[in-house]
């Protein structure tokens, strides 16, 4: 009986975590080093998502907020313009609610050379 509880819970939680979208590709591709900022960032989801926040942060200024312009509904595919601050480490971090409700964060990192 225990086991059949132990496997039953797992169970469930593997469900639940299988059932929220991931980044499956970005563009600039995450850990990339490149050597001009691009005009724009993409990232492509493997389910629907509804983006709520990005934000970018660079080594040497402070966080700015991007635009989502019209991309608030839910979708897969995200294409958001980009601000240069030169060389250096970009970070971006992303929110959103995947289409079963549930919060989700990620980031992904690219360096201009």
């Amino acid at each position: 009986m225990k086991m059949l509880t132990i496997v039953a819970l797992i169970s469930a939680l593997s469900t639940n975590a299988f059932a929220h979208s991931s980044v499956d590709t970005t563009k600039p591709e995450n850990g990339a080093t490149i050597a001009e900022v691009p005009s724009e960032i993409s990232f492509n989801f493997t389910d629907d998502i509804r983006l709520t926040k990005v934000n970018l942060i660079h080594q040497e200024a402070h966080t700015v907020t991007l635009d989502l312009g019209d991309q608030t509904n839910f979708g897969r595919a995200f294409a958001l313009p980009l601000k240069s601050m030169g060389e250096g480490t970009y970070r971006i971090e992303w929110r959103g609610l995947g289409a079963d409700g549930h919060a989700m964060t990620g980031e992904f990192t690219f360096t201009v050379d």
